[in-house]
């Protein structure tokens, strides 16, 4: 029953920080060093699957629209934009599983991550402000979206929401709503990708061997929690700035490293 608690509340985690831009990975680090206990790589990309099921329902009727009515013009140009950002995602990252990269478990880099990410963000938005609204997306954005998910999924505390929308917003697609749009869009294959390839990762080790109630279980609570955090979140911008998030961040991190400093 104690660990089920603890899947619950990663779940929840997972849900509210996948798409607002705080950081999951981070979270999900920071969580399981405060003593909700050590994840699988399948766990934790599972649950994140989960979220991303989520934002696939929020946006299936624009997803529908991209893919059956591709011939209109604008429609195909915006699909083909989401296959290169993504295509540039996932050849950088196979170039870096080829490498052997593997994600830093400790909590000082993510923690620097979130102060650094947050006044970035801070500046990024006051620079976004400054500009005419735009709510195209240009070829610059695309790639530039697709290098910053990938350069995002390197980093835990990073944030690959935060690092695509405000690529997307500095690149010149100003609007926040069009930017975040095209940003999770852009993350719905990724994600989906991600948990294939550790799937077959973990077969290729030597099997499966993973808690698969527990695995259930985080990714409803996940998608749940991430479908109502996700909806809120597009209300909000509508009216908002990304600042406090920013300011989150930066408080986190130093508390992080003041507290948790290995």
């Amino acid at each position: 029953m104690h660990d089920l608690l603890n899947v619950i509340l990663l779940g929840i985690v997972e849900g509210i920080t996948e798409f607002l831009p705080i950081s999951s990975t981070g979270h999900l680090l920071i969580a399981e060093k405060l003593g909700l206990g050590a994840r699988s790589d399948l766990f934790n990309v599972g649950i994140q699957a989960g979220a991303i099921l989520a934002v696939t329902l929020i946006y299936w009727k624009r997803i529908v629209e991209l893919l059956t009515r591709w011939r209109d013009p604008a429609n195909r140009d915006y699909l083909l934009k989401l296959i290169v950002a993504f295509g540039i995602t996932a050849v950088l990252g196979l170039i870096a599983v080829k490498l052997g990269f593997k994600l830093p478990t400790e909590v000082k880099p993510v923690a620097w991550a979130l102060v650094i990410g947050g006044v970035w963000m801070i500046a990024a938005e006051q620079i976004a402000a400054g500009k005419p609204d735009r709510s195209a997306i240009t070829w610059p954005v695309a790639i530039g979206v697709g290098i910053a998910q990938m350069i995002a999924g390197l980093f835990p505390g990073t944030s690959r929401s935060a690092a695509t929308i405000f690529t997307a917003m500095l690149l010149g697609t100003s609007n926040r709503a069009a930017a975040t749009e095209f940003a999770f869009l852009v993350g719905i294959p990724t994600m989906y990708a991600a948990t294939g390839l550790e799937l077959l990762k973990t077969v290729k080790a030597g099997g499966i061997h993973e808690d698969w109630t527990a695995l259930a279980v985080g990714f409803v609570v996940s998608g749940v929690v991430a479908f109502a955090a996700v909806k809120w979140l597009l209300g909000y911008i509508r009216a908002h700035r990304f600042t406090p998030f920013a300011i989150y961040r930066i408080v986190v991190g130093i508390a992080l490293l003041v507290w948790m400093p290995a």
